[in-house]
């Protein structure tokens, strides 16, 4: 990944618009395109402004090593494998962690692995239990009494594969800072709980989520359906273009409101695609934040 790229991923991650970063840097919106577009690079004082505002070093803006990949280096670990014969209904009690992710994997088990830069011996602080029934299975991470939500929402991180060919639906109740949602293939996906940072990338499928909380969700390449169902709550949705969606409102006095370039548009932007963002639930905020390329 060159430095265009690498600049582009950043900015959207952190919500900012191609206007809102110019106006934090002092230039022109049309110098952040040409940078992304590998048409030019900012000159020293700009990269410097640059690290600044994504708060890291030139080196991590430059040679692509983050500092949080750094300051999370995984130093223990744990994880439960378990074998899938047939399709099957998940439903998943993580309670809390710092970061979760979810992918559809390619075997034929699900593998739940806890990770922890601090934390030793996660075998023995955490359980994770599973019960079968038929064509649904029942997780739930058992933790100890000993460890705080605070100390998990700060130090442990769950990464999810589901078994892309034995996954119909699955339903996940947790509280974590950052959801990842990547490469994932089933019917539908539902999310009940906290997360302050949703990422979604290329997903086939129904996702929904719900709470009584603000959701910050950044999509990135397709995702068929997004649903959200929240109650005097307020969700913004990056995306990069709205060509591929239609925007729907089933929620009890809820609003939807658009944002392009960092600024309200007053008309709705016109999105006829055969993908689906919609809200629903009572006295809750949608705004759709359009993103340059």
């Amino acid at each position: 990944m060159d430095f265009g790229d690498r600049l582009k991923e950043i900015r959207m991650k952190e919500g900012l618009s191609q206007e809102q970063l110019a106006d934090k840097i002092g230039v022109s919106r049309q110098a952040i395109t040409k940078w992304e577009t590998k048409k030019g690079m900012p000159d020293v004082e700009n990269m410097v402004i640059l690290a600044e505002i994504f708060k890291i070093t030139l080196d991590e803006l430059i040679l692509q090593e983050t500092k949080v990949q750094r300051e999370r280096e995984v130093l223990f670990e744990s994880e439960t494998v378990y074998d899938i014969d047939c399709d099957k209904h998940f439903d998943i009690h993580m309670g809390s962690a710092r970061k979760i992710c979810i992918s559809s994997g390619h075997d034929e088990k699900i593998h739940i692995k806890l990770q922890s830069d601090c934390l030793e011996n996660l075998s023995s602080i955490y359980k994770i239990k599973l019960d079968e029934k038929r064509n649904k299975i029942d997780i739930d991470c058992v933790k100890k009494k000993g460890i705080s939500r605070y100390e998990a929402e700060e130090s442990v991180d769950v990464i999810i594969s589901l078994p892309r060919d034995y996954t119909n639906h699955c339903e996940i109740e947790a509280a974590t800072k950052e959801l990842y949602l990547e490469d994932l293939n089933l019917e539908r996906l539902e999310y009940d709980g906290e997360a302050s940072r949703i990422f979604v990338k290329n997903t086939v499928g129904s996702l929904e989520f719900t709470g009584k909380t603000d959701y910050d969700i950044t999509i990135e390449g397709s995702c068929t359906q997004l649903d959200v169902n929240q109650w005097h709550a307020k969700t913004r949705i990056h995306v990069p273009t709205l060509e591929n969606y239609t925007v729907v409102n089933k929620g009890r006095k809820c609003g939807v409101y658009y944002q392009q370039n960092g600024k309200i548009c007053e008309e709705p932007i016109d999105g006829s695609g055969e993908h689906i963002i919609s809200i629903s639930g009572i006295l809750s905020e949608l705004i759709v934040d359009v993103m340059e390329q």
